[in-house]
């Protein structure tokens, strides 16, 4: 992994065990040659790999005895910039304690400067633009080392040294404040100081960090919440909130030492954690989530910011809704004035845009929601050498991956592709990753679903007048289409680095399925190379289709008519519609038109949430489940009856009728919701580990976006855990469709290796 201070750290230890030598980065790894006593080899060979720099990340070394050639020193020779580019890029790291220190000292040369790094931490994937990761292929490349600094970077006992994105006062980039029109009314310090007198006069910022720019107001000022809503037309979508620091964060959360570990971490991600009682945050930053999504700053330039707020700041993505991040100056001003009240920007390019990454804290448990700042586009390795598969993903949580040897790179989150610049955001990054490394892909694979943004770019690479010219070697690149919920299943099975077999249980909103219905809770048992679909949620209609996603109404009535006939009407969810509307649903329900079959589990969540009248419409995708886990009485163990049944095909179905029908009875004669909600998901836990002991599975993986549902997964996994079963979740990726382009990956590679046996 090259930016983490390694060869310094090679150049002291053989200078300490008297070696000579030298030590040099390749496009494929790092090479050092040594000579001396052997038994100082031996220690070297060893001290090498296990007193590594601890952001360094060694995933196979091998040694070789030569004769020696008479070296008089040891040296840091320039990097080979012709061997294939496979090493690892790391990602970007949040500033360290030292260069904060210096930050923070009147007498330091770098005193309240907002780009001081050195090689433990500051930006590396948003800056770098090919490989060898040296400054000349950075986006600092336009700035000239003075004096100072290029002693720094060219002595190995510096920890600058080889820091590419070094800088100072001097010769570094600067910050600016513009009004949004675009004129600079402040500079370097001052622009920073005036940033924090409007934020605390209840003005909109535009910040420009590290990988894109963030949208910021005073966290506990109402208004200028709700006028950050109003203009970025972002409803009810929770707000990440930026603290200074630790301090600041537990005044807000309750925040375990493990959360705070994270926090001040390298990767700095967004932590959503409990929220305080006594939390000064404005209502409209999380209504109605008893979670509050908390960061640290994660450079100087963000900790000199919260400084002079003095205050928590919302800190969201710096972009009109469904859009990319902007990461440039000039399309954040003409993207975001009209949002925006100033704009905090600087003169250091951004080569890729890269949100912050999102992880969900459970006592003492973290799971990645979003992977992307501090993470990406750091790989998984699966331990054996792979062919070069490029893997697009879905369509929501958009995430592309790449083999290059034993490493499947993965990518940003890029999001959900319904908007012309998301896609052109997706097919920019794909771009981007195979001129890293340099590769052409032997197969490219993307989702069975025929209707998804991404599998209808691989299917236009096939017609010339469509497909983009810097894409042509990719036109006759053979293609493999993935079952949705099978990339699940291999995606948290590569993760652990199990061959298989296991169950998958693959719990989600949507996804095709191989009859052409909508599958979404699907019990899948196999390995990467094919499944069995041995179980599922017995299937309901949609009504509407689409609009029942939007309306978890529509689902709740459909729910209901099938459980207790037409006693659904008078539900919660049924008294919604009027006359005409409960007529025609019903008619689209009986005839099937215009109301696919699906057995998504996300939408039985969403129609139990309208039947209880938590949520009838939503205005963001996963809003109703997570307002129903959010009610959920935490002491409560009783569950409602949820029988494992063969349907008409003869396959085994957990029929929900009884427990909706169950839950209603309990809400008509007064039990409380906290108690239904809660109760409803010890139902799924129970039913999810009746289907295991029929299956008789020993290996469960756990996988989905339903599993981002904190209390369903852990009361499955105590529940198959008792039963001694192996339960596999996902650490590294994410468990909803940011992370199947893993699996997708890992299927693929399975794929080959079964027609080369053949």
């Amino acid at each position: 992994m090259q930016g983490v201070g390694f060869r310094p750290f090679v150049y002291g230890l053989a200078t300490e065990l008297a070696l000579t030598g030298w030590v040099r980065n390749d496009g494929d790894g790092v090479y050092v040659e040594v000579e001396g006593p052997k038994r100082h080899l031996s220690s070297f060979a060893e001290r090498v790999v296990r007193d590594a720099p601890t952001r360094a990340r060694i995933q196979h070394s091998s040694l070789t005895w030569s004769e020696a050639e008479g070296f008089e020193t040891f040296e840091i020779r320039h990097s080979d910039g012709h061997a294939p580019p496979t090493v690892v890029v790391l990602a970007d790291g949040a500033t360290c304690d030292a260069c904060m220190a210096e930050v923070r000292d009147p007498n330091d040369r770098r005193y309240r400067y907002p780009f001081t790094n050195c090689t433990d931490c500051g930006p590396r994937f948003t800056i770098v633009k090919g490989l060898p990761y040296d400054r000349p292929l950075t986006t600092m490349a336009g700035f000239a080392f003075c004096d100072d600094c290029r002693r720094e970077y060219e002595d190995p006992l510096d920890r600058r040294f080889h820091a590419q994105p070094n800088a100072c006062p001097v010769c570094g980039p600067h910050v600016e404040l513009w009004d949004a029109e675009g004129n600079a009314v402040a500079k370097r310090n001052e622009a920073i100081h005036q940033a924090g007198q409007a934020l605390r006069e209840g003005k909109i910022l535009a910040a420009k960090g590290i990988g894109g720019f963030h949208l910021m107001v005073d966290a506990a000022n109402e208004s200028a919440v709700a006028r950050l809503r109003r203009r970025k037309l972002r409803e009810e979508k929770p707000l990440a909130i930026m603290a200074g620091d630790l301090d600041q964060a537990r005044a807000i959360c309750t925040v375990s030492d493990d959360a705070a570990a994270l926090l001040a971490s390298p990767e700095s991600p967004i932590a959503l954690m409990r929220r305080r009682d006594d939390a000064d945050v404005a209502p409209s930053v999380a209504p109605g989530n008893p979670r509050l999504g908390v960061m640290l700053p994660s450079s100087a330039f963000h900790h000199l910011l919260l400084e002079a707020a003095g205050r928590p700041l919302v800190a969201t993505s710096g972009n009109r809704s469904d859009e990319p991040i902007c990461t440039s100056n000039e399309q954040a001003l003409a993207d975001l004035a009209d949002i925006a009240d100033v704009f905090l920007v600087h003169d250091r390019p951004i080569a890729r845009h890269v949100d912050d990454s999102v992880v969900l804290v459970d006592d003492s448990e973290t799971r990645p929601v979003r992977r992307a700042r501090g993470y990406a586009p750091l790989p998984v390795n699966l331990g054996r050498e792979l062919p070069t598969i490029l893997a697009v993903g879905g369509h929501l949580k958009n995430t592309i991956a790449l083999a290059v040897g034993s490493n499947v790179f993965l990518s940003q989150h890029i999001g959900d592709l319904d908007t012309p610049r998301a896609r052109d955001a997706f097919e920019n990054v794909i771009r981007d990753f195979l001129d890293m490394y340099e590769v052409t892909p032997e197969l490219l694979v993307h989702d069975l679903h025929p209707d998804y943004a991404s599998t209808a770019w691989v299917e236009r690479l096939s017609r010339a007048d469509e497909r983009p010219t810097w894409a042509e070697a990719l036109a006759d690149i053979p293609r493999l289409a993935v079952q949705h919920h099978h990339a699940h299943l291999a995606a948290c099975l590569a993760e652990h680095g199990v061959d298989g077999p296991a169950l998958g249980v693959s719990w989600d909103g949507t996804g095709y399925g191989d009859d052409g219905t909508i599958w979404g809770g699907e019990f899948l048992l196999g390995v990467a190379s094919g499944y069995a679909r041995v179980a599922s949620l017995r299937p309901f209609r949609l009504p509407g289709g689409e609009a029942a996603v939007k309306e978890p109404r529509r689902t709740a009535l459909a729910l209901a008519l099938d459980a207790i006939g037409e006693r659904a009407f008078d539900t919660a969810a049924g008294t919604t519609f009027n006359a005409s509307e409960r007529t025609l649903i019903a008619s689209m329900l009986a005839k099937g038109v215009n109301a696919p079959v699906t057995t998504s589990a996300g939408r039985l969540f969403d129609g139990v949430a309208a039947l209880l009248d938590i949520r009838q419409t939503v205005s963001f995708e996963g809003q109703a489940p997570m307002e129903l886990e959010a009610v959920a009485d935490p002491e409560e163990r009783g569950t409602y009856p949820f029988p494992l049944v063969t349907d008409e095909g003869e396959r085994p179905v957990l029929d929900w009728r009884p427990l909706v029908e169950a839950l209603l009875e309990d809400r008509t004669g007064g039990t409380s919701i906290a108690v239904v909600s809660a109760r409803f998901h010890e139902s799924l836990a129970e039913g999810i580990a009746r289907v295991v002991d029929q299956v008789e599975a020993e290996t469960v993986a756990l996988s989905g976006g339903c599993f981002l549902n904190a209390r369903l997964l852990r009361r499955t996994r105590e529940r198959l855990e008792a039963a001694g079963r192996r339960v596999l979740v996902h650490r590294e990726v994410p468990p909803g469709d940011g992370g199947i382009s893993l699996g997708q990956v890992a299927v693929a590679a399975a794929h080959l290796a079964s027609r080369e046996e053949r």
